[in-house]
């Protein structure tokens, strides 16, 4: 039977806290003042969807629409799940606590080629048919939501996805997802029927509806109907930043700031990158709008760090002047800016004066491949004078990590360039050294080059073979280079990303059969070994094997005739060290002069004419366009950037998408100075505040994380530690368990400048979630020891029940049990006075470092009481005592040096005098006990 929510978010599921809903920006909208109800279903992880920018934008957009009401839902980790099956309980979504199943629409982000399984997930814990066949004749139809999904692969090719979907939003859902929202509520109005409204939906430029659409032989889609479209338009809209303003979660998420837009879309036009093909054209957001969402952003969330986003931020030519405005805006503020993978050829001194501040991360350069010709074939648009020029620059800057992505398996690769990129790196490294200072040290990630849809690589064929090979020689090479760390990625995953990302509708079936035999969590490497063997029994099943086969080994190679010409050439030179290319001075590495030269003409094969399964879809890219830049990639010729040079007819800029918006650099302002922590300590305050209701499952970590943004948001004047990372003074005196609530909490903080203590009550309240309540404030004086410094004791009041005889279970420790005789017929009043009256209750206690000690518990017991007893007509008939449960207070020592007494170490001693098995069912902490003398 199904459950309620809240008993199942308890302490024993990890990260509760993920699940309450009651986030700092969480919407909660009345439900019956709604005419249309959604839930924005992300198939990952809480941490992972809910710092999502694209998550928050649609969920703050959507719930700026009058009538329109935004819930979420997120992938439930695998205890909670666990414990929904159990029970019986469907899927939730975390604000209205209300099944998914009594919500009008929900929208999927299908971002990843291997995430459908936990989409697959998600609606089996939800109790909805899987497919829209299994919802179409259902008796429950009516009242089953749409599905749909959204998201880079949903834009790409939802083909083999398209069973499970009612519809497909392509591109961007800015104005996309309030026009179905309109649409919903229009239908709802006229109670139309499924398929109606589906058709009305299919009427909206980007949506794209696949039961309304039929595979040829040839995996082409083709309209069953006359009234859909031919080919589905995708949808392009502005970036605005101040929806990128919202959730601030409570626990630590994957990017755990806030992050703003700069630019969307890219146009460097890379041939390997789906992105910068499927985002065009290029839009840059104006700069004052940015600087105003940092500004306000900040305030409002209270994080210390921000992050500017896109595909490509040094190509936002503005990026140095808005982040120089920024970073003197907020000098005072202890913020730090971080920005993704970058440009090394843009990277200079302007952009390095931005970065960082107190706490300087690492920089991540994407260099792609190891020779210049391999990026030229791919179109990466950097030289090695670019990439030499902007790793010293960051070492110069004071950078001593940089991460580098590279990838392997490119088109026209030869062994060569794959031991190019460690020739490369042992180049930089030479040529980088650090007098005086400690090594520089690269971190390396080294992909699998898979092929996309909509890039002028899609026609490609890889081989996992070969990755494998390619990586083999790449450790080989490695091997004993210092201040290098290799990172690999797992050729399985590359392998079921390329069969399923270029596949057609008869792979809804694997993907259906890979989620019954057990993937999830695809890319999550303690999922991966059970995911590859549910996928490749999948495709065993399917009949399809023929077609995996030919991503082990490679089908077709459009570079083969080169590369077997190359490999000939190197195996007569086989002996001659490659490192005759990079001589011990400043010249550059691998050079194309010692590569045979590609045909200039070679010849296309016919295959590139035949149907593609997403040739409907309508990205703006001219198909014939991307068969040009193949030929030219074949010729190791470069395009260049349509933002800044001349068009490169892709066929994107005009009526439907737009054109490329650019804004110009700006004059940088001049550099305010870094911020300089103020360390002044001029009054501190000791303030009393309880943990009670959903806040009891917020951990320690999270707690203290909170109030340095609370302090933040009630612009408090904290000081600050001083040293390479400062702190804010912030003491909490003593972490409380997890799922423990609280009314006598202690926590000092420290000001750099003198405030009324009404004023720093109301402010800090004010900020405060409700059930964080203050209690009282005092002045303490600053040479006064810490609130932890002092704690000697606390007070406890726990609920506690009989579970049945410790040796009838099984459970009776008998190294540990005390010597203590009670008689049968004792009660909770008869076993509360044997411990008060017992000398020594001894217990093995094992230290952090795994050393061992006998400890007395009793010592550290001051007080204990009965409170209240309450019958249990189920134990109290199986154990033949008077009362099941009982409440009892004791207040037990807890100092900072480890000298604690726990709820549990009471129910230890509880069960050695009553030699029953018992339930620690409540515990809550009333008061910390502070010693002054």
């Amino acid at each position: 039977m199904a459950v309620k929510v809240e008993e199942l978010l308890t302490a024993d599921i990890n990260q509760p806290a993920r699940y309450l809903g009651n986030e700092l920006g969480a919407t909660h909208k009345p439900w019956d003042a709604a005419s249309v109800r959604w839930v924005l279903t992300y198939p990952e992880v809480y941490e992972v969807g809910a710092s999502n920018l694209g998550h928050i934008i649609l969920y703050n957009i959507l719930n700026a629409v009058p009538r329109q009401l935004c819930d979420r839902a997120y992938l439930p980790a695998p205890d909670l799940a666990a414990k929904l099956r159990s029970t019986k309980t469907p899927l939730f979504a975390v604000e209205s606590r209300r099944s998914l199943t009594e919500f009008d629409i929900l929208g999927f982000s299908l971002s990843y080629e291997l995430g459908a399984t936990n989409i697959l997930e998600m609606l089996d814990l939800a109790g909805i048919p899987l497919t829209w066949q299994e919802r179409a004749t259902n008796p429950q139809n009516g009242q089953r939501p749409l599905i749909f999904a959204g998201g880079q692969t949903a834009t790409s090719n939802p083909e083999p996805y398209a069973d499970f979907f009612d519809f497909i939003a392509l591109g961007d859902g800015e104005e996309l997802l309030p026009e179905i929202g309109l649409i919903l509520a229009e239908g709802k109005t006229n109670n139309l029927s499924r398929e109606a409204l589906l058709l009305d939906l299919a009427q909206i430029p980007g949506v794209y509806v696949p039961q309304f659409y039929d595979m040829a032989a040839d995996g082409s889609v083709h309209p069953n109907r006359p009234q859909v479209p031919e080919r589905i338009l995708r949808r392009v809209a502005t970036p605005i930043p101040a929806y990128s303003i919202g959730l601030v979660p409570y626990v630590q998420t994957v990017h755990d700031r806030l992050t703003v837009e700069i630019r969307r879309g890219c146009t460097r036009g890379c041939r390997f990158c789906q992105p910068g093909m499927l985002t065009r054209p290029a839009r840059d957001v104006e700069p004052q709008q940015v600087v105003e969402a940092i500004e306000q952003g900040m305030q409002a969330t209270g994080h210390s760090e921000f992050s500017l986003l896109s595909l490509s931020c040094s190509d936002y030519l503005a990026l140095p002047a808005v982040g120089m405005e920024i970073k003197n805006r907020l000098k005072d503020k202890n913020i730090s800016l971080s920005l993704p993978s970058q440009r090394v050829d843009r990277f200079d001194d302007n952009i390095a004066d931005i970065l960082g501040g107190t706490r300087q991360g690492g920089l991540t350069f994407a260099p792609e491949a190891g020779t210049q010709r391999m990026r030229d074939i791919v179109n990466k648009g950097l030289t090695n004078e670019e990439l030499l020029r902007g790793v010293k620059t960051a070492v110069d800057r004071g950078w001593d990590k940089i991460k580098l992505y590279f990838m392997i398996g490119l088109p026209g690769e030869t062994d060569f360039d794959v031991l190019g990129i460690a020739e490369t790196v042992r180049w930089l490294h030479r040529e980088c050294r650090i007098n005086g200072r400690r090594g520089l040290t690269f971190n390396l990630t080294i992909s699998n080059f898979t092929p996309k849809p909509h890039t002028p690589f899609q026609w490609h064929s890889v081989s996992t073979a070969e990755f494998s090979r390619k990586q083999k020689l790449l450790k080989e090479e490695f091997r004993g280079m210092r201040g290098v760390k290799v990172n690999y990625t797992d050729v399985r995953i590359s392998a079921m990303e390329d069969f399923v990302g270029r596949g057609d509708r008869r792979l809804a079936a694997v993907v259906r059969r890979a989620w019954e035999l057990g993937a999830g969590m695809d890319a999550w490497w303690e999922s991966l070994d059970q995911a590859y063997k549910a996928w490749t029994q999948a495709i065993d099943e399917s009949g399809l094997t023929w077609k995996y086969r030919q991503v082990e080994s490679g089908e077709w190679n459009l570079f083969e005739k080169e590369e077997k010409k190359e490999e000939g050439r190197r195996k007569k030179e086989e002996g001659r060290e490659i490192t005759e290319d990079f001589p011990n001075s400043p010249h550059l590495p691998l050079s194309p002069s010692p590569t045979l030269p590609l045909s200039p003409s070679p010849t296309l094969p016919l295959s590139l004419d035949q149907a593609l399964p997403w040739d409907h879809l309508d990205t703006g890219i001219d198909k014939n366009w991307l068969k040009i830049d193949l030929q030219k990639a074949l010729e190791a010729a470069t395009v260049p950037d349509c933002s800044f040079e001349g068009c490169s007819r892709c066929g994107v800029c005009g009526t439907d998408f737009g054109h490329n918006v650019v804004v110009d650099a700006l004059p940088i302002p001049e550099f305010a100075g870094e911020f300089v922590p103020n360390t002044e300590r001029k009054q501190r305050f000791r303030v009393w505040f309880g943990k009670v209701g959903d806040m009891a499952l917020v951990g320690h970590l999270d707690l203290i994380r909170l109030f340095d943004r609370v302090v933040r948001r009630a612009d408090l004047p904290i000081s600050f530690t001083g040293g390479f990372h400062p702190n804010p003074r912030i003491s909490l005196a003593n972490a409380l368990p997890l799922g423990v609530t609280s009314t006598g909490e202690i926590a000092d903080f420290e000001l750099t400048e003198s405030i009324d203590i009404e004023s720093f009550r109301e402010k800090l309240a004010a900020k405060l979630p409700e059930n964080l309540p203050i209690y009282k404030v005092e002045s303490i004086d600053l040479k006064a020891p810490s609130a932890n410094q002092l704690l000697e004791a606390a007070e406890y009041v726990i609920t506690v029940a009989l579970g049945g005889s410790l040796t009838e279970n099984g459970e009776l420790d008998h190294e540990n049990s005390a010597p203590v005789s009670v008689a049968p017929d004792a009660n909770w009043e008869a076993w509360v006075k044997t411990i008060v009256e017992t000398e020594a209750f001894w217990r093995v206690h094992t230290t952090k470092s795994g050393k061992t000690k006998d400890v007395n518990l009793r010592d550290r017991l001051h007080k204990l009481e009965l409170v209240e007893q309450k019958p249990d007509s189920s134990t109290s008939a199986r154990s033949g005592t008077s009362e099941g449960r009982a409440v009892l207070r004791f207040t037990g020592s807890c100092r900072s040096d480890g000298n604690l007494l726990k709820p549990e170490h009471i129910v230890f001693m509880l069960e050695q005098v009553s030699q029953q098995e018992i339930q620690l069912l409540q515990v809550e902490r009333s008061q910390l006990i502070l010693g002054y003398g």
